[in-house]
């Protein structure tokens, strides 16, 4: 992995909010996954690592209006999404950031009504290049369609992309090392929370 500056550095959690992987998920498999694995605490634990060191941090929340105007219906997911007896509406609980991640003044929220990435559905992007950012570690759910779409997202638009593989799940949880082996891997650079914690806290 390569050094973090973190001036240049911003650390994006995906759909890490309580109608994903909280105790009310629309999404119970995932949501389990997420907090028997570790990999929510991990998450906490990276956001508080870059806040420390004076990283950007960004979350990224789906949600849609209560009369579903401008959502995708393009796609089965987005169809199935709108009769979850959870849903993850535009001013919920369901679309806050989950515990035990801390959101600080400083961070970005962004909240996205349509598509499967936030790089393509909110300002992530212009937002990151008036930052200055260049690198973009990206951490959350799941790794089945979000995360994956993230980060080619962020790839073909110039972005330098770093996974923490343990900071990242979906379902089945097996499908998580395949997909990092076989497609992240390739175009994004992978470590762990550890690496990247013990990264952040070196004096600069």
């Amino acid at each position: 992995m390569p050094r973090l500056d973190p001036a240049t550095t911003a650390l994006l959690t995906v759909e890490c909010q309580n109608g994903v992987v909280g105790d009310e998920s629309a999404l119970p498999e995932l949501a389990k996954e997420a907090r028997d694995s570790g990999m929510l605490g991990r998450v906490a634990g990276l956001v508080d690592a870059a806040h420390a060191a004076g990283v950007q941090v960004l979350h990224a929340v789906a949600e849609r209006r209560p009369d579903g105007r401008g959502a995708n219906t393009n796609a089965r997911l987005f169809r199935a999404a709108g009769k979850l007896p959870v849903r993850q509406l535009t001013g919920s609980r369901a679309v806050e950031v989950a515990a035990p991640i801390e959101v600080a003044a400083d961070d970005l929220v962004l909240r996205r009504l349509h598509g499967l990435s936030p790089m393509a559905g909110t300002d992530l992007d212009p937002l990151l290049r008036n930052l200055g950012i260049r690198t973009l570690v990206v951490t959350g759910v799941s790794s089945n369609i979000a995360i994956p779409n993230t980060v080619f997202d962020a790839v073909n638009l110039g972005y330098q992309v770093v996974v923490p593989s343990d900071a990242i799940t979906g379902v089945p949880a097996s499908y998580t090392a395949e997909v990092i082996r076989n497609s992240l891997a390739l175009v994004a650079a992978i470590t762990t929370t550890e690496a990247l914690t013990t990264e952040w806290a070196l004096p600069r």
